[in-house]
């Protein structure tokens, strides 16, 4: 049930594939609360998702974009106002990919190539597309940008290889553009660091169906699912959170405050 929480403000959202994708949950929520939005994608993800049906579904207009491509930001930025009407209120950056982990290289022999595409889709597109907002004046005063991370940025987990890198560049990104943007327009980034959750980009990760499991039994809370992540990122992009800024908040049933819990802990006193 809406609230309309959102209510007159317009947005841009990347990365929704699927209805398993947290994008697309946060795109639904974001329409029950009273925003408009457009929707957008790399081309090959849009061949490869249901974003159409999204579309269709949210009353949203699509504008494809590679978010590597300045070229292509600037289009889906200039369009976006177009077609909305107005400057924009909330980004949400849902956007991440590893070559090395599609292919299973080891952390330890990675092709560089394939790393430097992981930190330039993963990473650095959350800084181009804010740069290029900030260039065209894109982003109204108080809007806010939300980009997803993973716990990963901060602790080691062996088979997240590069992308691990790729989510402490983005939370720094994050943070050093949420000084300058905070400063100007008073815009507000953060990173939403998510339980593990049963997405296209997430079950490409080796053993991540036991480690979904391991989590829940780690958190008090259990595992966030991809809807309870949108319900945050909507409060997020709402007046309700208007001071919040510069943060890697994690939104994880608790997971990355306990060192050990009693369920884990009786797996090995069988």
């Amino acid at each position: 049930m809406g609230h309309n929480l959102l209510k007159g403000k317009k947005g841009i959202i990347f990365g929704a594939l699927n209805s398993n994708s947290i994008a697309w949950k946060t795109a639904e929520r974001c329409h029950e609360e009273g925003a408009q939005f457009v929707l957008t994608n790399a081309p090959i993800a849009m061949r490869m998702g249901e974003i159409n049906e999204l579309a269709e579904k949210t009353k949203s207009p699509i504008i494809p974009a590679d978010a590597t491509s300045m070229d292509d930001l600037k289009a889906l930025f200039e369009g976006s106002m177009e077609k909305l009407g107005g400057k924009i209120d909330f980004v949400l950056h849902s956007i991440g990919m590893s070559p090395n982990v599609r292919k299973s290289r080891e952390y330890t022999d990675l092709n560089y190539e394939y790393f430097h595409k992981t930190l330039d889709v993963s990473g650095l597109s959350l800084h181009r597309t804010l740069q290029t907002a900030y260039k065209l004046d894109a982003l109204n005063d108080w809007a806010s940008v939300v980009a997803l991370s993973y716990i990963a940025a901060q602790r080691t987990f062996p088979d997240y290889s590069d992308m691990a890198e790729a989510k402490s560049l983005l939370e720094s990104i994050a943070r050093s553009f949420g000084y300058h943007y905070g400063k100007k327009k008073k815009v507000r980034i953060n990173t939403i660091s998510q339980s593990p959750t049963q997405t296209t980009a997430g079950s490409g990760v080796g053993g991540f169906d036991s480690f979904v499991k391991y989590a829940d039994d780690m958190s008090p809370l259990g595992n966030a699912s991809a809807l309870d992540c949108a319900n945050y990122t909507v409060s997020l992009f709402s007046d309700l959170t208007r001071y919040v800024t510069m943060q890697n908040l994690f939104h994880d049933g608790g997971f990355s405050n306990v060192g050990i819990s009693r369920d884990v802990m009786q797996k090995f006193m069988k």
